[in-house]
């Protein structure tokens, strides 16, 4: 099955019906992804089918989940984001959205800066320092993909979102022990069950809010 093939079939996987340019932006961030991983080891996935589901499939597998929470302002923050996951694909696909990238390895921040021009992204912004250090109450939205433990998550990333806001960590198990230790100062909004097309794995969305 061709790239392109498997895309469209994990996007219907998904319930979300994409305009064949956008599909085709999606996969062009796979190839230039793949292009610098040779030099610069961003992502442990070197094979392009892998990273259109594990990559591309998973970091959009949140639009479902999201659209039936509302998808919650369009300021959005994606922290310790690396090769630009899942923020880079999240503002393919939505760019009503202003997507900022924080992430402290320049080599990874140069990738998305790249990537910002080739593909197009006007909507994406990048920040090359620590999380902790940005000033609080920026975003509409604070999301993570395998970032940290929920309570370092908040820690580091709790003063990022506005009064109303809230944080998203993407994770794989349900992180039930995790839950169990976060901060009083928080509390789970919700906890969805994320399915990936092509992906026999667990995957959840903890949704954070301040209690």
């Amino acid at each position: 099955m061709s790239l392109a093939a498997a895309l469209r079939e994990g996007l219907a996987g998904l319930g979300l019906d994409l305009p064949a340019a956008v599909q085709a932006k999606l996969l062009a961030y796979v190839a230039l992804l793949k292009k610098w991983n040779a030099t610069y080891n961003l992502t442990a996935i070197r094979d392009e089918g892998e990273m259109v589901t594990q990559h591309l499939l998973d970091s959009l597998s949140v639009l479902p989940a999201l659209q039936e929470l509302a998808l919650g302002g369009r300021r959005w923050a994606d922290i310790g984001s690396g090769a630009g996951l899942p923020g880079i694909p999240l503002a393919i696909v939505r760019p009503e959205l202003d997507m900022t990238l924080v992430e402290t390895v320049a080599k990874k921040s140069a990738f998305q800066r790249q990537a910002k021009i080739e593909l197009g992204l006007a909507n994406l912004t990048m920040i090359n320092r620590r999380v902790e250090e940005l000033p609080g109450g920026a975003f509409d939205a604070v999301i993570s993909r395998a970032f940290a433990e929920l309570a370092d998550f908040v820690r580091l990333a709790g003063h990022l979102p506005a009064p109303d806001g809230r944080l998203y960590a993407m994770k794989g198990l349900l992180p039930e022990d995790e839950i169990s230790r976060l901060p009083q100062a928080w509390a789970v909004a919700a906890c969805i069950r994320l399915s990936v097309p092509g992906l026999d794995a667990q995957r959840h969305l903890i949704v954070l809010e301040r209690a």
